[in-house]
């Protein structure tokens, strides 16, 4: 990497970036950093990654060849990519939260839906956010070249977080941070502008293993190995064809996304309250009862997830999830769920079969036969970070 200028065409970039800070904490973004465009030595671990097939049926992620590793290539002329951290728990996330999560996930009857996914659709936020920080570097400099992206472009995230100084990678592969955890969105601007690099921050999760010991599928294979296939947050949104019966039970209640991984930290302890009302968890999907859920037809599934990240699945993938998460309530132990929730799920099921897709119509049946067998361990507990 070579030395950065100090100044471009009479603008002092250090002081520039500066007020991008500014700027960018006006449009609720928590942190910014600044990554150099040479990702070449995390070339190697991403084609090991996807030659072993943990991708999965994203085959996006392959399409684009290197080009994740190669800012350049993706947007000729990108100089430095501007990375972003937005937080996202709901401004009333309440202190605790994280016990809450845990209980509902001991709720058969409750749907578990991930935070992130409880309130706005991320991607309209952050980029609307990011194109308006944009807009506000090119009042102060004049026209440059940019291109805005939030998880959708063949973009390393992670990579250019960590290099940009905004946290580390840790043993789930999410970025972490000593002041906000890991429960924040990451956004980037690719531009040509030649500004200062932002410095790297060394990791801090020391011996703990909790994140790879608590994933209910063993998706994480080791530090920093996630097999995507088995991920619950996988396998429940990209993921569209019928859930592997040996991972149903698994999945429990959790019917869009998973945050086991993320619950379990111990940095999340700092995880930091939006400060945008966009994350505000909608009524509908805060503790949402899965029967209620269940009863939405197509027309009503698109209407109350209008806006949001959830609507990308659709509604037959909707119902697929939610079949396997009342199949494992009808599975469980007959004392964890009331008796008439119970027999008012078959009763739903049943009805639904005739009419359904064949996918959904799988999921029924199974949900609907008599419960598999199941080897329980016990959820193990979180070490200290160092």
């Amino acid at each position: 990497m070579t030395q950065a200028p100090q100044q471009l065409n009479g603008i002092d970039l250090p002081a520039l970036l500066q007020q991008m800070q500014g700027w960018a904490s006006e449009l609720g973004f928590s942190q910014i950093g600044v990554a150099d465009i040479d990702l070449s030595s995390a070339e190697a671990g991403l084609q090991a990654w996807l030659a072993a097939g943990f991708h999965g049926s994203m085959h996006y992620m392959q399409a684009h060849g290197l080009k994740r590793a190669r800012p350049a290539e993706l947007v000729p002329g990108t100089l430095r990519v501007l990375t972003a951290r937005m937080d996202y728990l709901p401004r009333a996330t309440p202190a605790g939260w994280q016990a809450l999560e845990w209980q509902g996930l001991q709720e058969p009857q409750r749907a578990q839906l991930s935070a992130y996914a409880r309130g706005r659709d991320y991607h309209k936020v952050l980029r609307q956010r990011l194109q308006q920080l944009a807009e506000r570097i090119a009042k102060a400099v004049g026209p440059f070249g940019h291109r805005v992206f939030t998880d959708s472009a063949p973009v390393l995230e992670v990579e250019l977080a960590t290099r940009s100084g905004l946290g580390w990678r840790g043993k789930h592969t999410l970025t972490l941070s000593r002041e906000a955890g890991s429960m924040f969105f990451l956004g980037e601007i690719y531009l040509d502008l030649p500004l200062p690099v932002s410095a790297p921050v060394s990791g801090h999760c020391g011996q703990c293993t909790a994140c790879i010991d608590i994933c209910p599928t063993a998706a994480i294979l080791g530090p920093y190995r996630l097999d995507a296939r088995r991920c619950i947050s996988y396998l429940t949104i990209e993921h569209a064809g019928a859930i592997p019966v040996e991972l149903r039970p698994l999945l429990g209640n959790r019917i869009y996304g998973c945050d086991d991984c993320q619950l379990i930290c111990p940095w999340n302890k700092f995880a930091q309250k939006a400060v945008v009302p966009d994350f505000d968890a909608r009524p509908e999907l805060q503790a949402p009862d899965l029967l209620a859920l269940w009863g939405w037809d197509e027309p009503q599934f698109l209407r109350r997830t209008e806006g949001s990240a959830i609507r990308r699945i659709g509604h037959q993938r909707w119902q697929r999830n939610l079949a396997v998460a009342m199949g494992n309530a009808l599975h469980g132990a007959p004392e964890l769920a009331p008796l008439d929730a119970l027999q008012a799920m078959r009763a739903a099921l049943a009805a639904a079969r005739p009419a359904a897709s064949e996918l959904v119509a799988e999921h029924i049946d199974w949900a609907l036969a008599p419960p598999p067998v199941l080897t329980t361990t016990s959820a193990p507990t979180a070490t200290a970070a160092s």
